[in-house]
């Protein structure tokens, strides 16, 4: 019964996932007329920051996410520590904890450094775009961001469900 749920669920998730990669070709899709539309109506040095702007998004978005999800992990396994956990292991855990939140405070960084990016590009296309392209490429941005962070949700819950499935799966003789 437990199994049949956990497979429900799944699916469930594999199904969302299957939406969510649709939307975000969908957004892909959008991106490319926006940056073609870029490329038509500004100078190429504003179009090179414009692209830069972009390709970090997605790249200082997704490790944020990831060395969130890594540092959750590492909590999670020094919370079961107990007092049968051996000092090695221990160690190890607090070695990674403290540096994953170094990393995480450094893409923290990253990430504001990028958000004043943001409104560089803003106030460049702001002189090109009418009102409603520049809500336009605003959504975008705010779409693209949430995508990737709803991809990120959904890979993570599906590999907690297989692992869950896969440990209950082998505890069945």
């Amino acid at each position: 019964e437990l199994m049949a749920g956990l497979q429900s669920r799944l699916q469930a998730l594999w199904e969302e996932q299957k939406l969510v990669l649709s939307e975000a070709r969908e957004c892909a899709k959008w991106g490319e007329e926006l940056e073609a539309l870029v490329r038509d109506l500004c100078k190429p040095n504003e179009f090179e920051r414009y692209m830069m702007f972009i390709g970090d998004l997605e790249k200082v978005v997704s490790l944020l996410l990831c060395l969130s999800s890594r540092l959750a992990r590492v909590q999670n396994a020094m919370s079961r520590m107990d007092g049968n956990t051996d000092a090695e292991e221990k160690q190890s855990l607090n070695d990674r904890h403290k540096l994953l939140s170094r990393q995480r405070e450094d893409a923290k960084d990253l990430k504001e450094n990028l958000d004043r990016r943001e409104r560089v590009v803003s106030g460049i296309l702001a002189k090109y775009l009418t009102e409603q392209q520049l809500q336009d490429y605003q959504h975008f941005v705010q779409v693209k961001t949430s995508l990737l962070v709803e991809q990120k949700d959904l890979e993570e819950q599906i590999k907690f469900f297989e692992a869950q499935f896969e440990n209950l799966e082998q505890s069945i003789p």
